[in-house]
């Protein structure tokens, strides 16, 4: 049975400015959810958005105030072991609200993997990789910053996918920004951009036939999301794969938008799917329709990036790696244990769960009063 469950705000510098086209991250807020059960196991799911209400319809605030004051109380006293049945209680009463819905659905299968000693992925079919290729952001908006973080993660064996965000400045001082640095790096490294929606439909046509030429290999979410023609007209239009991110927000636009044939590629991620096993079934529809995975992130710390990883160990492809580098971002740990990268790689943790531990003393020490 469901005893309690508890919500915490930490806050948690991040190692330096992120700068993406909605917004500038200096700290990062993890929403993190304890859910005890009588039969004394716990699980901990996270709900981690991206600078309050830029990227999206829930805040940290949000989150947290609608699992304590809605979500809570209606699964306090279910039976914890039957996960479906709790999520389909709340999927029924409670209106959108994915992210919390996701820290719920995680904690839930946590406790029961926990309960049956095995893999959280071993609740999603199972795992057929235990290490994942992870990309890593350079995001100072500074050529030479940029190009000198690239080479030290070459050089330390920790990255060797590179996104860049890319919006804020004119669309062809960008692809200067952008084209400097994939010379520096040249074939030792996959260069790839994220426009979070800047652009508009004529400004993603001059800056991607530029990226295209110089050698770039990943487009993501060019144009606003609900302009789902343009992304299917610049999918078409051009050789370069072009990824859905912003517009990608569970099964439903996932099927939309391989009706439209408007990606090559999907972002998925378990908060904009509303939980892991929604994100499964993106995944699934993705296979079906010849649609490229990637691993997304919220820049979530330990608890969420380990979740994600438990899924993405489960798809049969997983051809352009994962984005889990969002604990590599942040200053402090709330871990026990942190997640392992080494060789380019996050290792999916193998113990019972998701396989990482909460330090309450640390969390403790960061959490928002």
């Amino acid at each position: 049975m469901i005893q309690n469950i508890e919500t915490y705000l930490v806050d948690v510098p991040t190692i330096r400015p992120h700068r993406m086209s909605v917004a500038t991250m200096n700290t990062q807020t993890l929403v993190l959810v304890r859910l005890r059960c009588a039969d004394g196991i716990t699980g901990w799911g996270e709900a981690t958005t991206i600078g309050g209400l830029s990227y999206g319809g829930e805040s940290p605030e949000s989150i947290k105030t609608n699992i304590d004051t809605y979500i809570a109380p209606l699964l306090v006293g279910m039976e914890a072991s039957a996960v479906a049945k709790a999520m389909a209680k709340v999927r029924k009463v409670i209106q959108g609200n994915r992210f919390a819905k996701c820290a719920i659905e995680t904690a839930l299968l946590d406790a029961q993997a926990r309960r049956l000693n095995v893999p959280l992925s071993e609740l999603l079919g199972g795992r057929v990789r235990d290490a994942l290729p992870v990309a890593w952001v350079l995001a100072s908006g500074d050529t030479a910053r940029d190009i000198a973080e690239g080479e030290k993660m070459l050089e330390l064996r920790r990255h060797r996918i590179f996104k860049l965000k890319i919006g804020l400045r004119d669309v062809m001082d960008d692809v200067a920004h952008v084209l400097e640095i994939k010379r520096a790096l040249g074939e030792r490294a996959s260069v790839r951009v994220d426009v979070n929606q800047a652009w508009s439909e004529t400004d993603a046509v001059r800056g991607i036939a530029a990226l295209d030429a110089g050698g770039i290999d990943l487009i993501e979410q060019p144009v606003k999301a609900g302009n789902r023609a343009a992304l299917a007209r610049l999918k078409q239009r051009f050789d370069v794969a072009i990824m859905a991110d912003e517009a990608l927000h569970g099964p439903a636009d996932a099927l939309a938008l391989a009706q439209a044939d408007a990606a090559d590629v999907y972002a998925v991620k378990i908060t904009q799917s509303g939980g892991l096993l929604p994100a499964l079934e993106v995944a699934t529809v993705a296979r079906l329709a010849g649609v490229g995975l990637y691993g997304g992130t919220m820049l979530e710390g330990g608890v969420g990036t380990a979740a994600t990883a438990h899924v993405c160990s489960t798809f049969a492809e997983l051809a352009w790696g994962t984005e889990l580098f969002g604990p590599l971002l942040l200053t402090q740990e709330v871990l026990r244990e942190p997640l392992v990268y080494r060789d380019f790689m996050l290792q999916v943790p193998t113990g019972p769960g998701l396989g990482v531990e909460i330090d309450m003393d640390k969390l403790r020490s960061m959490q928002r009063q």
